[in-house]
């Protein structure tokens, strides 16, 4: 049991490297054929194989084809080197049936070539009999029968050859072309020797006449006929011709095409274009939007008389109580933010009272009456100017019990009503 599936394992591992290059050589062998069958295609339509063909009748039999002859002819090529490639790629498997047979194949190739080749040129052949017996004897009426008659001939004989050549039932072929021509022996033999004299003298004095008579047509036909070399060389221009035509056009196409591609390119470049302009335009617009917001401060609007009209102000504001020192004026929920470069509010509830002295100059001497500051036309009174003046020393310590107000001395005032209940 070992030794068998050593065995085995090492016909796997004999085997592997074989496929792989069997395998290879398919894949290179199928690209040069494809290379070939291209080239092939090429070099027959410069040298008018084509045209020779068409000339020769085979192009009506091609007519239900998607191939023409140099594409059918092409395709031969490819698939008999792909023969070659097969029997290279069985060949790495050592001597087998397939081998074998693709190398019959092979060999029989080249038969397949000469004939192809055969009827060609028979066809070619046959063709131009056709043509010039049609032409020498046009104005005859049995001209077309004649020229038909002809290049049927040759082209059976083109047949037989190509036949022959295949090795495809040598002896049939033979035999059927040998029973013709006796055949057509027989007929005359009985025709003019089993009682027809009579008949076939009488048939060949009428066909004598008639010559006669065409006689003058004949040779005026011959004389007026060209050449058979420049019936062919015509024909060989109008096929030409046709050649060139057809080329032309198939160039406008291109050109035609080539022209809507490069328009539809340059219109989808354009739309393009208008798109990145239109997305730039708006980045711009963007850009200055911000820099616009950020440079030019937050304005709020105001009145006339230079306050917000959303604050609750009043220039005659007076205190709860008129009879209080400290309290003449109470400044409650007033903002100065649009005039400090700061944003700073002053306010909440701050009061300034108590006969507050700022240097020299007093404030508050009529309590409940508008201060110097509470006015249209003066500014708002700067907190910081507590700071500035040097504060009048009392014998109390600094008030903390107002925001705003921790650093401005209380000043001491005798008042019957000065009570912090009425204060607060």
């Amino acid at each position: 049991m070992g030794d068998s599936l050593r065995n085995a394992l090492g016909d796997i591992v004999t085997f592997l490297p074989k496929l792989l290059l069997a395998a290879i050589i398919l894949v290179i062998g199928y690209f040069i054929a494809k290379a070939l069958e291209k080239l092939l295609v090429k070099v027959l339509e410069k040298v008018g194989f084509d045209r020779a063909v068409e000339r020769g009748g085979i192009r009506k039999l091609l007519a239900g084809s998607q191939y023409d002859a140099s594409q059918i002819l092409a395709k031969i090529v490819f698939y008999a080197v792909m023969l070659f490639v097969l029997s290279t790629a069985f060949g790495v498997f050592g001597q087998n049936p397939i081998s074998d047979y693709l190398a019959a194949i092979i060999g029989y190739l080249p038969k397949v070539f000469v004939a192809i080749l055969i009827l060609v040129i028979a066809a070619a052949i046959a063709a131009a009999v056709k043509l010039v017996v049609q032409n020498a004897l046009g104005s005859l009426s049995y001209a077309r029968t004649l020229a038909t008659v002809a290049s049927t001939v040759v082209l059976a004989l083109g047949v037989i050859a190509a036949l022959n050549q295949l090795e495809i039932a040598q002896n049939v072929v033979n035999a059927v072309l040998y029973a013709v021509l006796v055949a057509v022996v027989g007929v005359v033999v009985v025709a003019v020797g089993g009682g027809g004299i009579v008949p076939m003298r009488q048939r060949w004095e009428n066909a004598l006449a008639k010559v006669e008579a065409e006689a003058p047509n004949v040779r005026r036909e011959a004389q007026q006929a060209r050449p058979a070399g420049e019936v062919l060389q015509a024909e060989a221009d109008r096929f030409a011709a046709e050649r060139r035509r057809a080329e032309e056009e198939r160039q406008r196409a291109e050109r035609e095409r080539q022209e809507a591609e490069l328009a539809e390119s340059r219109r989808q470049e354009a739309q393009r274009a208008e798109a990145q302009r239109m997305a730039d335009e708006r980045a711009a617009a963007e850009r200055a939007a911000q820099q616009q917001a950020v440079a030019a401060p937050a304005q709020q609007p105001y009145d006339q008389s230079g306050h917000h009209p959303t604050q609750a102000y009043d220039p005659q504001q007076l205190s709860a109580d008129p009879q209080q020192p400290g309290y003449g004026q109470s400044y409650g929920q007033q903002q100065y933010a649009a005039e400090q470069p700061d944003g700073q509010q002053y306010g909440d509830q701050q009061q300034y009272g108590d006969q507050q002295q700022y240097g020299d100059q007093q404030y508050g001497d009529q309590y409940g009456q508008p201060q110097p500051w509470s006015t249209g036309s003066s500014a708002a009174p700067d907190p910081q100017q507590a700071y500035d003046r040097p504060p009048v020393p009392t014998e109390e310590p600094y008030r903390t019990d107002e925001p705003g107000t921790a650093q401005l001395p209380r000043i001491t005032d005798e008042h019957p009503s000065a009570d912090p209940d009425d204060r607060r």
